[in-house]
C-alpha cells in the first residue's frame, strides 16, 4: 500500500482532503482508529480525551521538512506515507490526524492558513480556545506539529490569520492539458479533463481563448458531463485567432462557473 502511494503523483491542489479521503487506506485507518479508541475506554477517557489522546499520538511523530526528505519543495503525504516514513511536516501530519479523527467518529476539518496547516475538531461551545465556523459547527483548532498543544490552542503566530476550511470528505480534483492546431485564421483546441480526486465532479466547463495582459479575446466554451473520479473527457474548440499581437492561448477547466485549473501557452509574438 505504500508504495502505491509512493507513486501517485501529488495534486495541485490546497484541499488537502483528496488526500484524506482516498478510500484505499480506509480499512488501515479504521484499524489504527480502533486501537486508539480501545485504549482511551480502557482509560476511561471522555470523547475530549480520546481526541486529545489520538493528537498526542501525531504530534509525537518528528517534524522533518520536504526539502530534506524528497526531491520536493511541498510534497502532501497520503496517511499511510506519514506513519511509514514516520513523521512529516504540518500538512503531513494533519492530513493524518484529520483522518484518524474522522474515523473515531468525530467531526473533522483541515485548516489551511498561510504558509500553514492545522487540524479542526468539531466541538460543543462550551469549549475555550480558537475555533472556526463551517456548516453552522465550530471547529477547534488543533497544532500537529508540535507536542503539548491542547484543542483550541493556536501557536501565537497564527492567532487571527486568515484561513480556509475544508471538510473532510470526498472531493473532485480536476487537472488537464491541451493540443493546439493551427487551422487558417482559428486555432483547433482540443482538451482533455482528468478527475485525478476522490468524488464525482460537479457541471464541468471548458473555456478556451487568448488572453493579453488584460483582456481574453474570441473566449469559446464547451460544456461536459459530470466527471466520475479516475475518468476522464474530452472536447474540441475552434478559436479565431485576434488581431492583437500581444496574446497567448489560454485554457481554463471550470465546475460550476468557478476556474479549477488553467494553463497558458507562451506569448504569440515572443515578448
Amino acid at each position: 500500500m505504500y508504495d502505491y502511494y509512493k507513486q501517485l503523483p501529488r495534486l495541485r491542489t490546497t484541499n488537502y482532503s483528496v488526500y484524506v479521503s482516498h478510500p484505499l487506506d480506509d480499512e488501515y485507518i479504521a484499524l489504527l482508529a480502533d486501537e486508539i479508541k480501545e485504549a482511551a475506554a480502557k482509560a476511561a477517557y471522555t470523547d475530549y480525551e480520546t481526541v486529545e489522546f489520538a493528537t498526542a499520538f501525531v504530534q509525537s511523530l518528528p517534524f522533518t521538512d520536504d526539502s530534506v526528505t524528497t526531491p520536493y519543495d511541498e510534497y502532501p503525504r497520503y496517511p499511510v506515507e506519514t506513519l511509514v516514513d514516520n513523521g512529516g511536516d504540518c500538512e503531513d501530519t494533519s492530513i493524518l490526524l484529520a483522518a484518524i479523527v474522522d474515523k473515531l467518529g468525530y467531526g473533522a476539518v483541515l485548516i489551511m492558513l498561510p504558509q500553514h496547516v492545522a487540524v479542526g475538531v468539531a466541538g460543543e461551545d462550551t469549549i475555550e480556545g480558537t475555533y472556526y465556523k463551517y456548516d453552522g459547527r465550530s471547529f477547534y483548532y488543533v497544532e500537529t506539529t508540535g507536542e503539548g498543544y491542547r484543542i483550541g490552542e493556536s501557536p501565537e503566530e497564527y492567532s487571527g490569520a486568515r484561513a480556509s476550511v475544508y471538510p473532510v470528505q470526498p472531493v473532485a480534483i480536476l487537472t488537464h492539458e491541451y493540443v493546439a492546431a493551427p487551422n487558417g485564421d482559428q486555432v483547433g483546441v482540443q482538451v482533455t479533463v482528468h478527475n485525478v480526486g476522490t468524488a464525482r465532479s460537479g457541471r464541468v466547463a471548458v473555456l478556451a481563448g487568448f488572453a493579453s495582459s488584460e483582456w481574453v479575446f474570441n473566449a469559446q466554451e464547451s460544456g461536459l458531463v459530470p466527471i466520475e473520479a479516475g475518468a476522464s473527457a474530452t472536447v474540441s474548440l475552434n478559436v479565431r485567432i485576434p488581431q492583437e499581437r500581444h496574446i497567448r492561448l489560454l485554457v481554463q477547466v471550470l465546475i460550476d462557473d468557478v476556474v479549477v485549473d488553467e494553463s497558458t501557452s507562451g506569448w504569440l509574438d515572443g515578448e
